[in-house]
């Protein structure tokens, strides 16, 4: 894996846990010599983040909108930025950026560019590993929904297995990179829809 795109909050969050461990796939990223793919922000779990990898002199792609570009205070020190006209570019572009995803605690955004890039994942747009970074237990509930959707027969289970999960990042970046994508019938491509 050359860049691993990070999904995450743009705010710190109330426990210190939620910044440590963002330092923590920083570090763990640039021992590994991979990128970072994220918002392009320099605050929150994101800016703790960027700062984490670039200390360790790692490489930091940013990827912001032009209309957040002033909320969410884009970070001046990184390797590169990219600014985008709109949300929807800014994910198709850290998804073309990355080979694989992970998701640190976050609120909506997070959530929703988790749950999109998984879906991307199971109509077969992509092969790359996603995963969760379950830091002092915040996904916990999450997981077990998910479980819940499968005993429910409204998720398949090789589609609720595409979401690798850890408490710790060296421990998922392992997952991701022994991670196989199920083999389905047939795929879609982004030309067809």
């Amino acid at each position: 894996m050359k860049n691993i795109c990070v999904y995450c909050g743009s705010s710190p969050g109330r426990r210190p846990e939620y910044l440590q461990a963002a330092e923590a796939l920083g570090a763990a990223l640039v021992a590994r010599d991979i990128g970072l793919v994220y918002g392009g922000a320099s605050i929150g779990v994101m800016g703790a983040l960027a700062d984490a990898v670039l200390a360790k002199g790692g490489r930091v792609t940013g990827v912001i909108p032009e209309a957040l570009a002033v909320r969410e205070v884009p970070h001046s020190g990184i390797t590169e930025m990219r600014v985008v006209d709109s949300m929807h570019e800014r994910k198709a572009m850290m998804e073309e950026l990355s080979d694989g995803f992970i998701a640190l605690p976050g609120g909506l955004g997070t959530l929703e560019e988790l749950f999109e890039i998984l879906t991307w994942a199971q109509l077969g747009f992509h092969r790359k590993p996603c995963g969760l970074l379950d830091v002092a237990g915040y996904y916990r509930h999450l997981a077990t929904f998910l479980d819940h959707c499968v005993a429910e027969q409204l998720l398949q289970p090789q589609y609720r297995a595409m979401l690798l999960e850890a408490d710790h990042p060296g421990r998922l970046l392992a997952l991701m990179e022994n991670y196989r994508a199920p083999t389905m019938d047939q795929r879609i491509s982004r030309d067809e829809l």
